[in-house]
Order: C-alpha cells, then sequence, then structure tokens
C-alpha cells in the first residue's frame, strides 16, 4: 500500500471488513479470545529480534527528524520493554472476561424479570503517536472485550506497530478468529486520520494516544464519540503532615522515573508548614537529579532554581522540567490544581487522614493518590493487564481505559406472556 491510496475507499474498506468481525468477535467465548492472546503473546516473544530490528528503523527516521528526547524515549524499545509487552497480554488474557456480565437484575410489579449485562462496544479506532507497544495494548483490550479494532499508529513507529502487529494477526490466526477483527492503518498518510474521525458510520469510539496536538485535532472534529484525556497536568501536593522521607521518595519517582508520559509530575506544590520544618529538600532532590525546577518566592532562594513564568503553571512539559510553588494549605493546594490541572491525575503526600479526605472529596481528577507516585496512573499497575489510553472525561470512562471500560451493556428482559395494561 503506498501513501497516496484513496482515502475514503480504504476507510470504508477497513470499517466494513471491521465491522464484519465485530460481530463475530462479540460471540467468540472466552476461551477462543484467551488462546488468541496467548499465542500473539508468544509470537511477539518469538519475534523480538524482527520488532527490535523494526524499531531501530524508526529510530533512524525519528533522530533524523530531530524529534525530542522525550518523544525518542516513547519510541524506543528493548528486549525488556517487548518482553513486557507480551506479559501484557498475558496478563489482559488472565483477566475476567468482560462480556456478557452481568451488572444488574431485578424483578418488577409487572413481573418481567429484568437483567442488565456487558456487551461489546463494536469498533474502536485507536490513532496514536511514538509509542509502538500501544499496537499490543490496544489491539489485546480490544480482543477481550470482543471489539474490532482499526490502529493508526504514527508515521514515526510505523515499522514497529507493522511487526507487532503481525503477531497479533498470528494470534487471532491460531485461536480461527476473523484477522480483521485487529487492522492497523498501512500508510503514513495524515489524512487517514480525518477520515477515521469522520467514520461514524464504521467506528463507534475513537482513542487518541498521543501529544496535545493529536488528541485536540481529535476532540476538535471527531464525530465519534470519544475517550481522552488533552493533557496530562499531574500535580503533587506535600502537606504540612507528610512524612518527608515518603514526600522525598515519591517526588523524585512522580518526576523522574519517565519523565514522558502522562503520568509524570509537572507541578510540585508544597505546604508552608512543610517547608518550614524541612526546608527545600523537595526541591534540592529534584534539582540534584537533573530536573528544572521553574519556581516564585521564597523557593528561589534555592540555589540552582529557575524563576518561573506565569505560562508554566499549568503546562505539560514531558520533561526534565518542573513547576513548584508554595501554598497554604490542603485548601490552597486544590484552588491552585482545579485552576491549572487538566483533570489526569493528582498526589498528597500527608499522614493526616482529614486532610487526604478533604483532597479526595474535593478534587474532580480522573485518579487521585495519597503517598503514591503519580507515575502510577497506568491501567497495568491498576491490575487492568493494560491500558487503551487516560480518559478525563465524565461520561463512561474515567480514568484507566481497560477492556471492562470499552464495554456498554444492553438490558434483556422476560416475562410470561406478560402485557401492559
Amino acid at each position: 500500500m503506498t501513501d497516496h491510496a484513496d482515502i475514503p475507499a480504504l476507510m470504508d474498506e477497513m470499517g466494513r471488513k471491521a465491522r464484519d468481525a465485530a460481530r463475530s468477535l462479540a460471540v467468540a467465548g472466552t476461551e477462543r479470545k484467551r488462546a488468541a492472546l496467548m499465542a500473539a503473546a508468544d509470537a511477539i516473544e518469538g519475534a523480538e529480534q524482527a520488532i527490535l530490528e523494526a524499531n531501530a528503523r524508526d529510530m533512524a527516521r525519528a533522530e533524523d527528524k530531530g524529534l525530542s528526547g522525550a518523544m525518542l524515549d516513547r519510541l524506543k524499545l528493548d528486549g525488556r520493554r517487548v518482553r513486557a509487552m507480551a506479559e501484557g497480554l498475558r496478563a489482559v488474557a488472565a483477566r475476567p472476561d468482560p462480556v456478557g456480565r452481568l451488572l444488574a437484575e431485578w424483578t418488577v410489579p409487572s413481573g418481567l424479570r429484568i437483567r442488565r449485562v456487558a456487551t461489546p462496544l463494536g469498533v474502536i479506532g485507536v490513532i496514536y503517536e511514538s509509542r509502538p507497544n500501544v499496537t499490543a495494548d490496544a489491539g489485546a483490550l480490544c480482543l477481550w472485550s470482543g471489539n474490532a479494532v482499526i490502529l493508526r499508529g504514527g508515521s514515526e513507529s510505523l515499522h514497529s506497530s507493522q511487526a507487532i502487529h503481525a503477531c497479533l494477526q498470528d494470534g487471532l490466526r491460531s485461536a480461527d478468529l476473523p484477522q480483521d477483527a485487529i487492522q492497523m492503518v498501512p500508510l503514513r498518510d495524515r489524512a487517514m486520520v480525518g477520515a477515521m474521525l469522520a467514520a461514524a458510520r464504521w467506528i463507534d469510539v475513537i482513542v487518541p494516544r498521543g501529544g496535545k496536538g493529536l488528541v485536540g485535532r481529535v476532540q476538535a472534529e471527531a464525530r465519534v464519540p470519544v475517550f481522552a484525556h488533552l493533557e496530562g497536568i499531574c500535580h503533587v501536593y506535600a502537606d504540612r503532615d507528610a512524612d518527608p522521607d515518603k514526600a522525598r521518595r515519591v517526588v523524585l519517582n512522580a518526576k523522574t522515573r519517565r519523565t514522558g508520559i502522562c503520568g509524570a509530575a509537572e507541578c510540585l506544590l508544597i505546604d508552608r508548614g512543610f517547608h518550614e520544618r524541612h526546608g527545600a529538600v523537595l526541591i534540592e532532590d529534584l534539582i540534584a537529579a537533573g530536573v528544572e525546577v521553574r519556581t516564585e518566592g521564597a523557593l528561589l532562594e534555592v540555589p540552582g532554581t529557575v524563576e518561573a513564568k506565569p505560562d508554566d503553571f499549568g503546562r505539560e512539559f514531558l520533561d526534565s522540567i518542573i513547576a513548584a510553588r508554595l501554598v497554604d494549605g490542603v485548601e490552597d493546594a486544590i484552588a491552585h490544581i482545579r485552576t491549572y490541572g487538566s483533570g489526569h491525575t493528582e498526589a498528597i503526600l500527608t499522614e493526616n487522614d482529614e486532610t487526604a479526605a478533604t483532597f479526595f472529596r474535593e478534587l474532580d481528577s480522573a485518579i487521585l493518590m495519597r503517598n503514591a507516585s503519580t507515575q502510577f496512573a497506568d491501567g497495568g499497575e491498576f491490575g487492568m493487564g493494560a491500558e487503551i489510553g487516560i480518559a478525563t472525561g465524565k461520561l463512561h470512562a474515567r480514568g484507566p481505559v481497560g477492556a471492562e471500560q470499552l464495554t456498554s451493556f444492553k438490558y434483556l428482559v422476560e416475562g410470561d406472556g406478560t402485557v401492559r395494561p
């Protein structure tokens, strides 16, 4: 397939195949879906060298294009990451089948017995940048939840994603499931993104994974429901009652473990009481780890800090940079997060149960944490096996979107010759 294909015709062809495959997959049963995932995991491990060679081609192209260090980190695969993809598939297969779950049941005065049961959404469109592992995660989660999926990976990860996709196809074949259940757009043409966003005839939900430009475009142009977050502006608040040793571990991990992921901390809020008791240890640790700390006021007295610009608060750096500010208690921290946050993930560091309860009650981000790194904002870490993305919307799915979140429901109503008077 060239990059000059007839985009509308390609979209219709892929959409029609996906719709047909979704009908088969919805009734495939647990064991066949599990067999497909386990075989795909084996195929990924067996194709490790081929996947790494494909990734090397993508990395060379990305470096020539001058992609940022954070983007290169997202793109790069090594043996550990390839094996982690395979284990992710097995973890998804080990979860309970989300399709057919009994969500509720009751009997009404007319004698009707009503059940609400989980059903697949149908066809999922996933549009993503850089991270080739999304190919495996998205394919696995859609398959397990009985949905067909159309994957549109980033141009920079095309070779890696195609190599991983071939392993998913091996899994489908081995379980005698339709290969069209997991399709991948075979070209780099960005026009295909627009075609998917307008393909309400074929696609039931769009999930974008990528930077602000991509997600913003999807949210603005989609004629299909979207599960997405625009930015991961994650805050960590060190309360006056925080344990200093815990706080130091968590803050450093939240910022530095991987700076280019959406769960990386982008702003540190420090209660003045903590600062008065323990000094600038949190700031000093970050600077010692090579993080540029952009701040204001008294924190600027800490050697190595940089004066913050107004737009540094409420900014997703995705780099070894963090904004920091002193606040006067939990209510001041909450007010800051409400003003600058993106509704993704916020963490409070405190030993005070009442303060933690206030933080949890008054903030409405998709994920709220206590004494834990924001880097845990991940479906795999939540025990979902994997995630297809993080959703910050208020409807249907919030937080990590796993297999259960890729289902809807229907009502099954049974009577006994029952008529309505």
